[in-house]
């Protein structure tokens, strides 16, 4: 192998340096029935002609959005990019600038950065930002760790209407790092009492709005309930896009918000890369995550940015810093804040507008079709359906006919006889009259 320099030798040495007499033993934590027994069935080697053709006929196998009438959600969003935005942040002077190591000679990459957090604290209704974290996910369990920092308990309370992804980050970090994390039965309906289940070991409350069932609730009264037990209320928001309609996570009490922020300025791109959106009060900045940009003048009096705080700190406090995120989503916060710009407060409120008469009107189709039932009093541009028939064989139909459905709820919670049935739809300023006809169309024919 020329591309592997190491000897046998040397591999014997690494293992001996580490107590491990195999490779194997590297794996041992990874249960045995996600190990593969042999090599995937893919030949050893292909010229660079064939892998592309190879890959091309793969990539090929994709159903674009674009191509046909398209209502998934569930975390990750078709919206509209303006080419303005793919046109700006292909510059160079964006698309090679990195992590701000040296922040003082990066004052391009600083501004751009302390704008971001602005137009982020804005819309979440929070005292401060942060300048990006990877996504919305890896926010959300950041948020319940520095919950527990600053609470100095270790017990999260999770909504059932939490995204289930979200959750599994939640739990994957809380068990790697010896705190708890309870989560309350899949909520379709938004009719759980998250209140009674606050105690006094709780370190935050885990509340999605929207919820990932797409149902809005006020969410004033958990806060205080939150707060009276010495809690924090931390408010994950995976369609930003709403927050041009209903109020702000800040303005109901919320102590921190995670959010994605995909849904503005950044395509669905096969799921990544996102940008993770993160606020929270100001008495609790100094154990926020990530990096935090800051405004001042320099020695001449001239406007200048500086890096405020950096909490990983890896040069310093490394392993007993308050959180490990080392570097940020730069370029998709870039594109979120060229597709804000553009928007202005105006802009975003009409878009939203858009995305919430579309979904009405869609619901309203979809509930006259026998076999179908809106569950969802209220909701933004995304909701949920209960019908006759398991959803991901719906689902599946409605592909086959040209129609990208929504989300079966039971691909995200598995095991949950419940929730068979369910669909989650998203319809956005995207989806055209057509393409909810077409919709409904396929429906009662898959359903008949």
């Amino acid at each position: 192998m020329r591309y592997l320099p190491l000897t046998d030798t040397d591999r014997a040495e690494m293992r001996g340096k580490i107590g491990i007499g195999t490779i194997d033993e590297l794996f041992a934590a990874v249960p045995r029935d996600k190990l593969l027994d042999a090599l995937p069935r893919l030949p050893l080697t292909k010229s660079e002609m064939e892998v592309e053709r190879e890959l091309s006929a793969l990539a090929g196998m994709n159903r674009v959005a674009g191509s046909r009438p398209f209502f998934v959600g569930a975390g990750a969003y078709r919206h509209h990019v303006p080419a303005t935005v793919d046109h700006l942040i292909q510059r160079s002077e964006f698309l090679t600038s990195y992590t701000p190591y040296q922040p003082e000679i990066t004052q391009g990459t600083l501004h751009v950065l302390f704008e971001f957090q602005t137009q982020v604290a804005n819309l979440l209704g929070m005292d401060v930002a942060n300048a990006s974290m990877y996504d919305g996910s890896t926010a959300t369990a950041e948020a319940v760790l520095m919950a527990h920092r600053v609470t100095r308990r270790k017990k999260a309370l999770v909504s059932g209407g939490l995204h289930p992804q979200y959750r599994d980050v939640v739990a994957t970090l809380s068990h790697h790092g010896g705190t708890h994390m309870t989560a309350l039965p899949a909520d379709p309906r938004g009719e759980e009492d998250i209140i009674a289940a606050i105690d006094g070991d709780t370190s935050c409350v885990v509340v999605q709005y929207p919820s990932f069932y797409g149902n809005i609730r006020d969410l004033s009264g958990i806060a205080a309930a939150a707060h009276a037990k010495g809690a924090l209320l931390i408010v994950a928001v995976t369609e930003v896009v709403a927050l041009g309609a209903i109020r702000s996570p800040g303005e109901m009490g919320a102590d921190i918000v995670a959010a994605e922020g995909q849904s503005i300025g950044n395509g669905l791109n096969f799921g990544g890369p996102y940008v993770g959106l993160f606020a929270c009060r100001h008495k609790h900045v100094r154990q926020m995550p990530g990096r935090l940009c800051g405004e001042t003048v320099d020695a001449e009096g001239k406007r200048g940015f500086v890096l405020t705080l950096s909490t990983r700190e890896q040069h310093i406090r490394r392993e007993k810093a308050t959180s490990n995120i080392c570097t940020n989503s730069g370029l998709c916060a870039l594109a979120f804040s060229i597709h804000m710009t553009l928007l202005g407060e105006t802009g975003l409120r009409r878009l939203s507008g858009v995305n919430h008469a579309n979904a009405v009107q869609l619901a309203d189709l979809l509930s006259a079709i026998p076999g179908v039932e809106v569950l969802n009093e209220s909701f933004f541009n995304e909701f949920t359906i209960r019908v006759t028939a398991p959803a991901d064989n719906v689902i599946d139909r409605l592909a086959a006919k040209g129609v990208l459905g929504g989300v079966p709820a039971s691909r995200l919670e598995p095991g949950n006889p419940e929730l068979a049935n369910l669909i989650v739809v998203a319809s956005t300023e995207i989806n055209t009259d057509s393409d909810r006809a077409a919709f409904a169309k396929a429906m009662k024919e898959v359903l008949a």
